[in-house]
């Protein structure tokens, strides 16, 4: 079970509650677009969304380029509030970067950060400094050729207020999210400051930084009375070394619910409420900065006794949380100026732009360079070679291709299907070249899942490219790994362990300090390692392995040894051990050879499944097993 709270109870982390760690998100809508704002030092000419604009001219301080604060609201209508006539805060969405006059610290989102330069008034103009005003309220920036810093900002059509002034908050009196169900009462000092885990943990503040509230939701499938929560509560207060000062079951209609009130090993007191609805399990956390007595945290009462483990859609008063649309979430890529829509259940990594379903579909996408004068048929053919190379006949099968519109650019779209030996996978792939650089897509799932076919088409539909964004930010990027030559090597040695061995340039370290034991590569189907040791002996070795082997061999109806044997190998006596075994329904035959020399036995271990035991992988392991030599 989580519990959140117990990472946040220090009285350092408390103190500075606001601190985030990551940036917020920006509560994304259908109509999201990227606004564009381009400024250059010295220059009063500056470029909204390509339209000109006169400005005070940016200059430079400290190496730090300073900008009029009024361009954020003039491009990306930031709010923008002067208080207690030194501190300036610009709000964008859920960011907040507050400013003060004649200070380098800002707080971005709660997180102290060091800007180089304080912001001061010039000729009667505030200047501020742009990168971290711009980065802390989620836009990107990347210098362009004509000597100009280019800032955009991906954000909805429309910000806190429409054309015609309207408040988009008049008449919510509540907040709550629709996809996981809930919602409370919403206090005109509460303030969203972040939503991780696919909004399963929302974070809220006070403006007067007097409390924090935390509300997360898990699946729960057993059905458990106020009782049995309250249990719950205090077992694992106890467990985290807190103080029980008050607690209470509460049985109500069809929504019971326990709430307890503790005090942390920091003095902090809390409420923590927990209940359990529909399937889901619902975990409120408040922190109270100011309370002394268990008593004083009854001022919560009203705000905690509001919530309600779930969502009228009818209700119009309920302000949603939730960026979910039609069972969707918004996602994006702003180094790279891509976004998309992914099934909302799905985990999410916008940085390496990987999004998995539990269900086993998954997404990945990438932009990579392109050779001077490759095509797009060039890079489907070399990718169509290294399946057949990849996979065998029997575990490998090409559909056939079709053209989509993605961004309103052509891409081809390559269907195949292999199966690993747990059952067969389809596979999309979407190939768009563009400006020298290609941009991919992988998308996989189990076959037969019309859903997740379906989720395909969905979310290549709401691709949105700037393919600006790659041009301005990057230069020659790598290619495609999938076109790396499979039958290349690079020779990597240990000073160390007295060795040297040729990994072949397609493998994937996964632990690559050859001076470290054990280094280990990954490829697709396939695994490599050398692990050496001064503490064990090659006899020790080799009675484990063999006491392992049989041990196998009478509880693992798959597993069966091939063979064991002794030889020679890099010149010296070794044992070797070949076995053949189903993992999770996948077939694969594992091989370990054990030697000694001057005080260190060595195990290489190399295991290929039969699915991808094709000729030019077969000989690429082997060889690198046999490359395997002595330093002299």
């Amino acid at each position: 079970m989580k519990k959140s709270w117990l990472r946040v109870l220090s009285t350092g982390v408390l103190a500075g509650m606001l601190l985030a760690g990551t940036a917020l998100p920006v509560w994304a809508a259908d109509d999201m677009k990227t606004n564009e704002l381009r400024v250059k030092a010295g220059s009063t000419r500056a470029f909204i969304n390509g339209q000109k604009q006169n400005i005070t001219k940016p200059l430079i301080v400290k190496g730090v380029t300073m900008v009029p604060v009024g361009v954020f609201k003039k491009a990306f209508g930031s709010e923008i509030r002067l208080e207690k006539n030194d501190v300036i805060k610009i709000k964008q969405g859920a960011h907040v970067a507050a400013l003060t006059m004649g200070s380098s610290i800002a707080w971005i989102d709660g997180a102290k950060v060091e800007m180089g330069a304080a912001p001061n008034m010039v000729n009667g103009v505030l200047m501020v400094p742009l990168r971290p005003v711009a980065a802390g309220i989620g836009a990107s920036l990347a210098p362009n050729s004509a000597g100009e810093i280019v800032i955009r900002l991906m954000q909805t059509g429309k910000g806190a207020e429409d054309e015609g002034g309207i408040d988009l908050d008049k008449g919510k009196t509540r907040i709550g999210n629709s996809y996981y169900g809930w919602s409370m009462h919403y206090p005109a000092n509460l303030l969203v400051l972040q939503s991780s885990e696919q909004e399963r943990m929302m974070t809220f503040g006070a403006a007067d930084e007097s409390y924090y509230l935390e509300v997360y939701v898990s699946e729960q499938n057993v059905s458990l009375d106020a009782d049995d929560l309250l249990t719950q509560l205090v077992q694992v207060a106890k467990q985290a070394g807190d103080t029980v000062l008050d607690r209470e079951a509460v049985s109500k209609g069809s929504k019971p619910y326990a709430r307890i009130v503790v005090k942390d090993t920091d003095g902090m007191l809390w409420e923590l409420r927990q209940y359990i609805h529909d399937g889901r399990q619902y975990d409120v956390y408040l922190a109270d900065y100011q309370a002394f007595n268990y008593k004083d945290l009854s001022k919560h009462a009203s705000l905690l006794n509001s919530f309600d483990p779930s969502y009228s859609p009818s209700d119009r008063t309920i302000k949603d949380l939730s960026t979910v649309e039609e069972g969707m979430r918004a996602a994006w890529n702003e180094d790279y100026g891509i976004s998309l829509k992914v099934p909302a259940g799905w985990s999410m990594d916008n940085k390496s732009m990987t999004y998995e379903d539990e269900q086993g579909a998954y997404l990945q996408l990438r932009v990579t360079s392109a050779k001077s004068g490759a095509t797009v048929k060039d890079w489907s053919d070399q990718l169509e070679k290294w399946m057949r190379e990849t996979f065998t006949a029997e575990s490998y099968q090409q559909i056939g291709s079709f053209t989509t519109e993605i961004s309103g650019e052509t891409a081809e779209v390559n269907e195949f299907r292999y199966n690993f030996g747990a059952g067969w996978q389809t596979e999309f792939d979407v190939l768009l070249q563009k400006n020298g650089y290609r941009y991919y897509a992988e998308y996989t799932f189990p076959e037969g899942k019309a859903a997740d076919r379906a989720w395909f088409n969905q979310i290549m539909k709401s691709v949105e490219i700037d393919f600006d964004t790659v041009t301005d930010n990057f230069g020659q990027l790598d290619e495609d790994p999938y076109l790396t030559d499979k039958t290349k090597t690079i020779t990597r040695t240990s000073k160390r362990y007295h060795y040297s061995v040729d990994i072949p340039r397609y493998w994937t370290p996964y632990s690559d300090r050859f001076e470290s034991s054990p280094v280990i590569y990954t490829f697709t189907g396939g695994n490599f390692s050398i692990a050496a040791s001064e503490d064990k002996s090659i006899e020790m070795t080799v009675s484990q392995l063999r006491e392992a082997y049989a041990e196998a061999a009478k509880t693992r109806k798959s597993f069966s040894l091939i063979r064991s044997e002794e030889l020679t190998f890099a010149g010296v006596p070794a044992f070797s051990f070949t076995y053949h075994e189903e993992d999770k329904g996948v077939p694969y035959t594992g091989s370990q050879i054990v030697f000694e020399k001057n005080g260190a036995t060595y195990t290489i271990t190399s295991g290929l499944n039969d699915a991808n035991r094709t000729q030019v992988q077969a000989a690429m392991l082997e060889k690198a097993v046999n490359s395997f030599t002595f330093n002299k």
